[in-house]
This record gives C-alpha cells, structure tokens and sequence, in this order.
C-alpha cells in the first residue's frame, strides 16, 4: 500500500458473525477479490465490513439477525485500518443483553481505540465507504427512498456528519409524529420540535446541494476518460428548493411555518408530508439524454458504477481521502473492456476496493499487487496469483 491518502483494512476479525463463527484476515493490499459459491458468506464479509461505517451496514439488516445461528446470543466485528495520519482500530457488536434496550441502535456498541463511544455516528469521523450491491441494480426505477438513502451515503463521504443530521432529524420527526396523535397535543413542545426539524433538515439540504454540486463538476470534468457512462444529477426537493433560494435562516423559518401549518394533514396522514425526507435523488444517463429511470438494466447497472467511481474520485480530489469500496458481484454483467476500466479506475484511484464474484476468472485482468481469496463455506484461503497481467 504506497498511496497514503487512502483509506484500507490491514486486519479484519469476525466473530459469531453470520456464517462465520470465527476469522481473522490479514490483508495486505488495495484490491481485493473474493470469489465462490453463493452462499459460500462472500457478502457476508462485505456486510461486516460496511457496519464500520454508521447505520445498519449494506443490507439494513436488524441486528440481532447477524448473529450466527450457532450462537445467537452474540456478534462482534473489528478491524484495523490504515488512514493517512494514523491506524485505528475500529469495533462494532451486539448482544441479547443489550438489544433489550429501546431504540433503533439497541444492542449495539462502538469502540474506537478500545474506547466505548456513544452511538455508531462516531465511526463517520474514521472511516468514509461506499458499497454497490445487486439490490441496487434497480435503484434508479425503484422507490425514492431507495435513492435518497444512496445519496446521502454519498454525501457523507465528503461530510462525515451527515449521518448524525440524519438521524436526529429523522428521531425529532418520529417523536412530532407521536405528538400529533395525542388529543390535546402540546404546541409549545410542536413549535420546539418543529425548530429542531427545521434546523436539521435545512442542513441535511444543504449538505446534499454541496455534495451533489461538487460530483457533478468532477462528473464533467472527466467523464471523457472513463470507462462507464456519466450522468447528469440533481435533487428532487422542497427543501432544497427554498436551501437554494434563500439564506439559510430564512429557509428554516419557511419550513418551520410550513410545519406548523400542516399539522392537521401530518395528523391525518400519520407522519409528515413535508421535509427532507421526501426527497428524490434525479439521475439522467448523459450521453442519451436519458431518465435513468427509463434505461435499460445494464445501461442502469453501468451508470450506477460509474457514479461510484465518480464519487471515490470527487473525496479524493476535494478531501485528499480515497474511501473503502465494497462492489459485491460488481464483474458479473460487464464485458471485458468494462472490467479492465473498472480495474484501471480503481488501480488509478488508490483506494482499496473489496469485490466479489462467483467466477475467480472475472479478477483475472487485477495487476500482481491484488490479494485473491477463495470462500468457502464460512471460511477464506489465498489464491496465488498466476494469472496477473498488469
């Protein structure tokens, strides 16, 4: 590992994790390959590796469904990661015990260097991570949530806080929700939580408009050299609509009299109808002048990528800082030039990217320097590599 503006795990351990009872990989290198059988925990591996980050990792399982079902009671996940000043060790698990508690995160504890933190939003501040699963091959002709949750992971690689905005405006929005189904809900405890969403969801918006602004000129400004399609993005929003028009506190007070005047409806309809969380992120395929939407599978599946190099390039070029990439059966559907873009880019990019496949001969064009590693039910051997060409 010669770059030093990226990110990497050198040291990865499970425990009682999915079909992993116990592993412990070393890893030396910045690409890294992962073929077998389905169901042999090759996603396993990556969603482990995405619960360093904050939230439920990349498939959005519950917790207490990560546990081996050998031993339920329990799960733990640690790794050591090189960052560009220092290494860090990084630590994340659950327990019947714990997960008795209240809330989304019960269970859960996080530990940075040994030491317990309050809530996953501190692993933001270590490690930045992107992932592309099969699940997302659909992402643009599925529902808007969808998408919205894939930009804001987007936008927190260039702002490691976003996650916390958006967790906070989301728990202050759930409790206002509650309230209003109360017969003689208190309005001066409405106006206090109606200020808070206000604030977050104002930043949250503006967070999104900088992020998307910063990826659509990165976007222009190499989309002649890659390999996969560019796409033309913006943000579907009321509130970023007004972030956009307006000084920030003046977009706070709008929507904070826009909360206020639908109560009635928000009560009817049992949750808020207004607000950053209805948001849609718009993607069109630039060479076609194309709705993502309307595209076709691969041309999607393409698109897609090549947002996610776009993406790793723009945090590299704005923060000095290459993020973690997970693409799990990234190389399935892509001819053999895409691959070779594909390996070129990430090679390029310097970032350490983790892929899967269920055909080791997809990760034939990777240069020497990539580790490649068979699994096999729960358990992982090094490939030597006879096949590198670059």
């Amino acid at each position: 590992m010669t770059d030093s503006t990226g990110l990497a795990l050198t040291r990865l351990t499970l425990t009682n994790f999915r079909n992993y009872s116990g592993l412990r990989l070393d890893v030396s290198a910045r690409l890294i390959a992962l073929s077998g059988p389905n169901g042999a925990g090759k996603t396993n591996l990556l969603e482990a590796i995405s619960l360093l980050t904050p939230g439920r990792g990349l498939r959005g399982a519950s917790f207490d469904e990560l546990a081996n079902l050998q031993n339920a009671s329990s799960w733990a996940i640690a790794a050591e990661v090189a960052t560009p000043n220092h290494e860090v060790k990084l630590g994340t698990g659950w327990s019947v015990a714990a997960g008795e508690a209240d809330g989304p995160s019960a269970g859960r504890l996080v530990l940075i260097d040994g030491h317990l933190q309050k809530g996953s939003g501190a692993l933001g501040e270590y490690m930045r991570m992107l992932w592309l699963t099969p699940a997302m091959d659909r992402l643009f002709a599925g529902p808007a949530g969808d998408r919205r949750r894939f930009l804001d992971r987007l936008v927190a690689t260039f702002d490691p806080e976003h996650s916390s905005r958006v967790a906070v405006f989301e728990k202050v929005m759930r409790e206002r929700n509650l309230l209003l189904q109360e017969p003689r809900a208190d309005s001066v405890w409405l106006s206090s939580l109606e200020a808070h969403m206000a604030e977050a969801s104002v930043a949250i918006a503006a967070a999104r408009l900088a992020a998307v602004d910063a990826l659509q000129k990165h976007i222009h400004e190499t989309r002649s050299a890659s390999a996969f399609p560019w796409g033309l993005i913006s943000i579907d929003g009321e509130i970023e609509t007004l972030v956009s028009a307006m000084p920030a506190v003046r977009a706070e007070d709008e929507y904070r009299r826009m909360l206020a005047d639908s109560r009635f409806p928000d009560r009817a309809a049992g949750r808020a109808l207004k607000g950053t969380h209805r948001s849609d992120f718009i993607v069109v395929h630039g060479p076609k002048s194309m709705p993502a939407s309307q595209c076709s599978t691969g041309e999607q599946k393409a698109l897609l990528i090549g947002l996610i190099l776009a993406q790793a390039r723009a945090v590299k070029a704005v923060a000095n800082l290459s993020p973690v990439l997970l693409l799990d059966e990234v190389a399935a559907h892509l001819d053999r030039q895409r691959r070779e873009g594909l390996f070129a880019t990430l090679e390029a990019l310097a970032c350490q990217a983790w892929m899967t496949g269920t055909d080791g001969h997809l990760f034939e064009g990777l240069g020497a320097s990539a580790q490649c590693f068979h699994v096999e039910a729960g358990t992982l051997a090094e490939m030597k590599r006879k096949d590198a060409t670059r």
